[in-house]
């Protein structure tokens, strides 16, 4: 039974019990003093009457009109004179009146009025007793009216009490709710913390809870901080802070085989030439923390123009890799403004900083890019201090040749709609998580992958159109097959209000659909656009979409801070994953960020895994998902796995 109906019954009781004890004092004090009262009043008429017979001399005639006008001037049910022998000699008895009231309330009032006596003194002795007895039916209805009067007080009184009842059930069922709710969460690992209420009892209660998810949340964050440390330790250059060379090579390989928009972008080269001079020079403190420096110019250029990486290819050599953005230009003036403030502040020396960039595609060889970069390194640093050069690559296919012909023939594919191609994500039994359904768009009779028209799907602001194309059409295969699909949405699209409304109605209109739909976003997502990604998150869960982040590797020190975002996975980036089966480091890593994914709720899939043998030892470390070249195998004969283009 609910605490609102304990109380309103526990009022209602108590209102009930001190009605009917008022009733029941009321009533018998009532026909108590009716009874006193009718009983003095009979004996003293009574007595004042047989006075007047005693003392006058008077004819049985006299008697008995004196009699019947005293029966007539009051109410009495009977007046009696009997004489010595006992015989009646005047007798008048009133008819019973109508009573106006319940039987049921007669009965309990059960009103008797004892009769007055008193003795005759007659000289003659021919009458000795006479009785009066009145007629107690008429405080009946006083008594019920009476009675109706303080029911409906009462009556009021127990409204009243209900309605503060309900008042004070409510005061403390709202941080009974939420301490309800913080309990599910903290059960579901989100730790999450409740305003304290004025109740003191619950007040103590919700305390000790805050306590509880405060330091669990606590002890996640030191959890994520020092396995932050350990991918660092393993993945960073201690001088600089930016990633090693092994490091860097892994993320420029990953970007060079993906399907996606980040297939396309741009590479760049900075040297500090005469390192050893340098360090002559300003001595070997100075020379790192200007490498440092040099590091972090690069990896703030990256930040600012998209989701680029810095990393250190050797003593003098760092690497800038940004993907997703083929502007050369703007890329290398980010980099000459850095570069020219790092050699401006620099007093003791003389600083050459040479850079190069060059643009890269999916199927270019690191080997080809960084030789080509190197060269023409090599010309910038002979030509002077800040020269920057743009390397060629090789040679590409290009479609169309100027941005009216791609936005023509962009606008006209979108208009026919895209292809979806669809890789299997499995879990630890070999089952079906969700397809990737990457989009490919027909251009020039071809069905051509993103990395072909993203650059230029970006460059356009097309990303709205593309993400709700994609959209539409993977709820159109869902409802034609009931297979779970999983799409990505560009930040672009999740910041323009008219994509947010078409695609909520979108998924207004297929709310089954909806359910089996994976919805990926880009990890920089996590540092420069939380707040949108929040409200991407309660926009999701109306629906039972399930929202990921994916290529998560720099920004997964921030998993305790996303159980408040409806995220339902991520995705391990492909660095973190590969060679994991030879590194007890990496294994380390993968085994933290798995189990603090279990303790937040968070399903952990890892990208990228080229065989069985890693896949292997991802599940045993309690990742429980993988996609990549190599799990086609795990998925078993007849399951969904198996619907893959």
């Amino acid at each position: 039974m609910s605490l609102t109906k304990q109380l309103w019954l526990t009022i209602a009781l108590a209102l009930l019990l001190a009605f009917s004890g008022s009733l029941y004092i009321g009533l018998s004090s009532f026909r108590h003093q009716i009874e006193q009262e009718a009983e003095i009043r009979n004996r003293l008429n009574a007595e004042a009457l047989a006075l007047i017979i005693s003392q006058v001399s008077m004819t049985p005639d006299s008697i008995g009109q004196l009699l019947a006008t005293q029966f007539d001037s009051g109410h009495y049910r009977r007046i009696e004179l009997r004489d010595t022998q006992g015989n009646v000699v005047a007798l008048h008895e009133g008819s019973k009146p109508p009573i106006e009231v319940p039987s049921w309330f007669v009965n309990l009032a059960n009103i008797e009025a004892p009769a007055g006596h008193a003795t005759v003194h007659d000289p003659l002795n021919r009458y000795s007793t006479l009785t009066f007895e009145s007629q107690p039916d008429i405080a009946y209805r006083p008594l019920w009216l009476a009675t109706l009067k303080l029911a409906g007080w009462f009556g009021m009184l127990c409204l009243v009490g209900l309605l503060l009842a309900a008042w004070v059930a409510r005061s403390i069922r709202r941080p009974l709710r939420r301490l309800v709710k913080q309990a599910h969460d903290i059960g579901n690992r989100q730790f999450i913390t409740t305003p304290e209420p004025r109740l003191r009892e619950v007040r103590k209660v919700v305390k000790a809870m805050n306590r509880l998810s405060e330091s669990l949340a606590e002890i996640l964050g030191r959890e994520s901080e020092r396995l932050d440390l350990l991918r660092k330790r393993l993945q960073h250059d201690p001088v600089s802070g930016v990633l090693n060379r092994e490091a860097f090579m892994k993320q420029l390989h990953n970007k060079l085989k993906c399907s996606d928009r980040q297939a396309t972008g741009t590479l760049a080269m900075v040297r500090l030439s005469r390192l050893g001079k340098v360090n002559e020079s300003l001595g070997q403190a100075d020379t790192d923390m200007l490498l440092h420096e040099l590091g972090q110019s690069l990896a703030q250029v990256g930040r600012l123009v998209g989701e680029g990486v810095a990393g250190r290819l050797n003593g003098s050599d760092f690497a800038l890799l940004i993907p997703s953005s083929s502007d050369t230009a703007l890329v290398g003036e980010e980099i000459i403004q850095r570069l020219t403030t790092l050699e401006q502040a620099q007093q003791e020396t003389t600083l050459t900083l040479p850079s190069a960039l060059i643009t890269y595609a999916q199927g270019d060889q690191p080997s080809t890019l960084l030789a080509s970069l190197d060269g023409a390194l090599a010309n910038a640093e002979n030509s002077g201090h800040l020269v920057q050069l743009v390397a060629k690559g090789a040679r590409r296919l290009t479609l169309f040749n100027s941005h009216a012909e791609w936005r023509q023939a962009l606008s006209q594919a979108l208009e026919d709609g895209v292809y979806l191609g669809r890789y299997p994500v499995l879990d630890a039994q070999g089952q079906l998580l969700h397809l990737e359904c990457p989009a490919r768009l027909r251009l020039k009779g071809k069905w051509r992958p993103a990395d072909i028209f993203m650059p230029w799907i970006s460059r356009l602001g097309f990303e709205p159109l593309l993400d709700l194309t994609v959209a539409r059409e993977t709820l159109r295969e869902i409802n034609r097959h009931g297979i779970p699909l999983g799409i990505n949405l560009s930040p672009a699209s999740l910041r323009d209000g008219r994509f947010m409304l078409d695609f909520h109605n979108l998924l207004q209109g297929n709310r089954e659909a909806a359910r089996q739909l994976w919805i990926e976003v880009p990890e920089v997502m996590l540092s420069h656009d939380l707040e949108t990604l929040r409200s991407l998150g309660r926009e999701l869960q109306l629906f039972g979409c399930r929202l990921g982040v994916e290529h998560v590797g720099r920004e997964f020190r921030r998993i305790t801070d996303l159980e408040g975002l409806g995220l339902s996975y991520i995705k391990i980036d492909a660095t973190l994953v590969e060679g994991q089966h030879e590194s007890l480091d990496q294994q380390t890593l993968l085994r933290g960020i798995a189990t603090l994914c279990q303790s937040i709720g968070i399903i952990a899939i890892a990208e990228g895994v080229a065989n069985l043998k890693e896949a292997e030892v991802i599940f045993k470390l309690g990742i429980n998902g993988v996609t990549g070249p190599g799990i086609r195998q795990l998925g078993r004969p007849g399951s969904q796995a198996q619907f893959i283009d």
